[in-house]
């Protein structure tokens, strides 16, 4: 058994890192992450931070234009705390050393325009916000002794006190730490903890087609429901609307700010198609651009649509968009002479571990933060640049907890914790078993419950499922562990809870559209969509 710690955190994105800054100078933090500090969905994002930084702006009008894209399911209370600590954290992160994109003369910030937006409120860095952010925070974690970093560390289950113990799991259930899988030895250790944080990110690699980092496998979220923990609003994935279409380019995003800086989405024949779908056009929300893409895209029968900022001079988006300017024309696409090819992808997962305005799960001394979190800022859609800043603001605000709640998390007697135990587990040496469910897995979910849904596809899917969940568990439990193992089995979890999502709501809201169901009911499911094993 590993040392124990005061706080265990899963995962190094902005939640995970900023959360252990916060308590690092109170607390021993151990913090795991599956592969390299800086891979991250964190470090790939382009945007920026959303917040009221400027005397143009409202904090009001952020929660309306996050209330409106939430599509009715957004927790008002918790908007309204995200919109207004919101500044402070942003000015926070300059503190740390972020070098945020300065505005003119070299004052404030060069606040971006991005869709759904009623005002330029996206402080960025070019177009590498989230690698900027990383860097720092990571710069920050290198100087403070007091966190344990360990990379290649794979967290396999939640230890739960009920389990040790051998008895019925109940909702009063306390966390313990985590089983954690040495990707370099192969060697499974327990991590005691007071806390256990889970800042795993997304699950973006559930579909074939992801602007995610091939680690967003939603492993915090399947842990989460294994260990008993309520699961909120799954159905509502959304789909970035304009992801790079390249054979080569492996899922780049364009970033929602081309079209906030004038891009024009166009079909093949060089025609503006947007306010056919949509009265806001180029500038609508993500649910309502991403659907409009994939309807043109059926209705020419073509492979992509094309985004045209050719009309803005090309110095300005060179500067403005360094990053997504070299790779495009890397690839044969010049944006500043051609338009650029784009399809919807899987990007961010608006559901997740249910948490109080605080960031604690059902669970006692567990808690979640950032994507792995459903806070109910987002709703049944999420405002663009909202995610950086919901992931600082509940870092804050968990650390205040934690602060507080110290004393009492490191008073309860400690439990002895079983080893993991291998038993006659063989070497797995058939990887086709899992290559081929990990495939099968990922086009299964594009083609059916993606952009737009079907209730038949989602019976369909829920009967293949069962199946497979049933082979993966025979699988886990028959051989010695590996990593690929460990996340198709966690994948296959996440599938299965948004195929339940969204056959539970029988309605269309926000990033949930089904054909059999088009209308918004309020009067039936004006509510979460909860889900606890």
């Amino acid at each position: 058994m590993a040392e124990y710690s005061d706080v265990l955190i899963i995962g190094s994105g902005v939640s995970g890192l900023s959360f252990a800054l916060k308590v690092a100078p109170f607390a021993r933090v151990t913090l795991v992450t599956k592969k390299n500090k800086a891979d991250t969905a964190t470090n790939l994002a382009q945007g920026g931070v959303a917040a009221v930084l400027s005397v143009e702006d409202s904090i009001e009008a952020h929660i309306d234009d996050t209330l409106v894209s939430g599509d009715g399911l957004c927790n008002q209370d918790v908007v309204r705390i995200v919109a207004s600590e919101g500044p402070d954290r942003v000015r926070e992160l300059v503190e740390l050393g972020v070098c945020f994109q300065k505005g003119k003369n070299g004052e404030g910030f060069d606040l971006g325009m991005e869709g759904g937006h009623s005002a330029r409120r996206v402080a960025h860095a070019s177009d590498l916000t989230g690698k900027e952010i990383e860097r720092a925070l990571l710069e920050q974690i290198a100087a403070t002794p007091s966190i344990k970093v360990l990379e290649n560390h794979l967290a396999i289950d939640l230890l739960i006190e009920s389990k040790a113990q051998g008895r019925e799991r109940n909702n009063g259930d306390r966390c313990l730490g985590a089983y954690v899988l040495d990707r370099t030895s192969g060697e499974v250790e327990a991590y005691p903890a007071g806390v256990t944080v889970l800042c795993t990110g997304g699950c973006g690699k559930v579909y074939l087609y992801t602007t995610n980092p091939d680690i967003a496998t939603g492993d915090g979220v399947a842990m989460a429901y294994r260990a008993g923990a309520k699961v909120a609003n799954m159905e509502f994935i959304q789909f970035h609307p304009t992801c790079f279409f390249n054979r080569e380019a492996k899922n780049f995003l364009i970033s929602e700010a081309v079209r906030g800086e004038g891009g024009i989405l166009i079909n093949q024949q060089g025609q503006a198609f947007m306010k056919k779908y949509d009265d806001r056009g180029d500038l609508a929300t993500r649910d309502a651009v991403a659907r409009g893409i994939d309807a043109e895209m059926k209705a020419t029968g073509t492979d992509c649509v094309f985004l045209d900022i050719t009309h803005k001079p090309a110095p300005f988006l060179m500067k403005r968009f360094p990053n997504i300017y070299g790779i495009c024309k890397k690839y044969g696409v010049d944006l500043t002479k051609k338009p650029i090819p784009v399809v919807p992808a899987a990007h961010y997962m608006c559901g997740g571990v249910m948490v109080d305005e605080w960031g604690r799960s059902s669970i006692t001394n567990l808690l979640a933060l950032g994507e792995t979190a459903c806070t109910g800022l987002h709703g049944a859609n999420r405002l663009a640049s909202n995610s950086l800043l919901e992931a600082v603001v509940f870092a804050h605000r968990a650390a205040l907890w934690f602060k507080g709640a110290i004393e009492t998390t490191a008073k309860p007697p400690r439990i002895e914790v079983e080893p993991w135990r291998t038993g006659g587990a063989a070497v797995l040496d058939e990887s086709i078993l899992i290559k081929h469910n990990w495939d099968q897995l990922r086009q299964l979910m594009w083609d059916y419950v993606g952009i737009v849904r079907r209730k038949k596809r989602l019976d369909l899917i829920q009967t293949r499922l069962s199946f497979m969940l049933a082979e993966i568990k025979e699988h886990f439990y028959d051989y010695l562990l590996t990593p690929d193992l460990v996340e198709l089995r966690n994948l296959a979890v996440i599938a299965d809870l948004i195929v339940q999502s969204a056959s539970l709501r029988k309605e269309s809201r926000g990033l949930h559209y089904i054909l059999d169901y088009p209308t918004k009911d309020d009067t039936g499911y004006l509510k979460d969509t909860i889900l606890q094993r």
